[in-house]
């Protein structure tokens, strides 16, 4: 597992920046460039064949498709895999013989170097298999640098047919690839999570499903899996589902000692939904509102996400709306930029500029000053990762930014 460090400075030959040099260190000015990072995520950098992958997702459940990049202290998601990626004029390439350490590239645009970035190394715990001779690595995998995650039941009721299907998922791609398994038992997933915490340092993990033809939707066996990890090690966990109809399900994953609660609208217009994921926009976005309410007052202001997928259709007015009005209820929106996923219906549908994610992030992210939720205080989960999109940042700035407008009007 690669360490959270400065990345050192690049050779003198390679710091002349289109994005300009940090004053006074002589390092290009790239790690804190938020518009950068955005344009990173919506064309997606070319890997060079003179490096090893390492961490990799080529579809499936995501984020897929992508890898982790560190360009100095923050990680991010960045498309490798999609098409548009064969084609952005950003790529990864070997630093000069002796520059840097182990573990680190150079990234650049058309040619011109803009900044060294490391990427996670292969965890230990992939190296490992439980007792029957699963490896871990088909069990939980490792998300960004430091989260586990897994699907525990790889199979979704409304995968099976393409009238009802999310037509970005991929879900079944990882089952008919072999790199996972159907369903993963409780035991399973305590003895891989507490070997990454052991081994990797891992410091939060996401239990999320496919939907089950069942009222609690998924929520059952997020449940017993969280009992049972929560049993063998002290690990904040995220669990994800659509909402169940019976909301006593938000008690009894609390108990079992789930942390937050992510019910992603993936899109907050219903046009949007009904052509997108036919069948789980049978789940209206008012029930979604009524969950949301519901969760926030089992689990705290702040622990209950849901993810949106800009670019699907949505206008970018209609995400800040919904932004608002979720941050009253105690709800944290992680807005993403929408990544095609190979093998899906929409493998080719462009992804929405990095100009458009950079409007929308900042308006989102002020919405989320103003109602005082912060990614650092979500427990657990993607909300808290934060690599797959440039949101948390951009909060950061925009809860920097409130406070001294606050302060100058006391």
């Amino acid at each position: 597992m690669s360490q959270r460090l400065q990345l050192p400075l690049l050779p003198a030959n390679t710091r002349n920046s289109v994005h300009g040099v940090a004053a006074g260190t002589g390092v290009p000015n790239a790690a804190h460039d938020a518009a950068l990072h955005s344009e990173l995520q919506a064309r997606g950098v070319r890997w060079s064949e003179k490096l090893e992958l390492g961490v990799s997702r080529v579809g499936g459940a995501g984020p897929s498709d992508h890898k982790a990049l560190q360009i100095g202290g923050h990680t991010l998601m960045v498309p490798v895999f999609t098409r548009g990626a064969a084609n952005s004029p950003y790529s990864i390439e070997p630093l000069a013989a002796g520059a840097g350490v182990p573990g680190d590239a150079l990234l650049t645009r058309d040619g011109v170097a803009i900044a060294s970035v490391r990427f996670p190394a292969v965890p230990k715990f992939y190296g490992l298999s439980t007792a029957s001779g699963i490896p871990y690595f088909k069990i939980a995998t490792l998300h960004s640098d430091r989260v586990l995650a897994t699907t525990v039941l790889q199979n979704c009721v409304r995968f099976a047919k393409r009238e009802t299907s999310c037509q970005f998922c991929a879900i079944g791609q990882s089952l008919s690839g072999h790199r996972t398994i159907p369903r993963k038992t409780p035991t399973d997933l305590a003895e891989v999570a507490e070997a990454a915490v052991r081994l990797d340092g891992v410091e939060h993990m996401v239990l999320t499903t496919g939907t089950p033809p069942t009222p609690d939707r998924g929520a059952q066996i997020l449940e017993e899996s969280a009992r049972a990890i929560r049993e063998r090690v002290r690990l904040p966990l995220q669990a994800q589902c659509e909402p169940p109809e019976d909301f006593i399900w938000f008690d009894r994953l609390k108990t079992a000692g789930v942390d937050s609660l992510g019910m992603h609208l993936e899109a907050v217009t219903e046009s949007v939904r009904r052509r997108i994921m036919p069948g789980k926009a049978e789940v209206s976005v008012a029930r979604y509102y009524t969950a949301f309410e519901a969760a926030v007052a089992v689990f705290g202001r702040g622990q209950v996400t849901t993810y949106v997928l800009a670019g699907l259709g949505d206008p970018a007015d209609a995400i800040v709306l919904a932004t608002r009005e979720l941050a009253r209820l105690g709800v944290y929106s992680f807005v993403v930029p929408f990544v095609p996923i190979s093998g899906t219906p929409l493998a080719d549908h462009p992804p929405p500029d990095a100009a458009f994610m950079n409007d929308l992030l900042d308006r989102v992210a002020r919405e989320l000053a103003v109602a005082g939720l912060k990614s650092q205080d979500i427990h657990a989960g993607c909300g808290r990762c934060g690599a797959c999109s440039t949101l948390k940042s951009r909060e950061t700035l925009a809860h920097a930014e409130r406070h001294t407008e606050r302060a100058a009007g006391a």
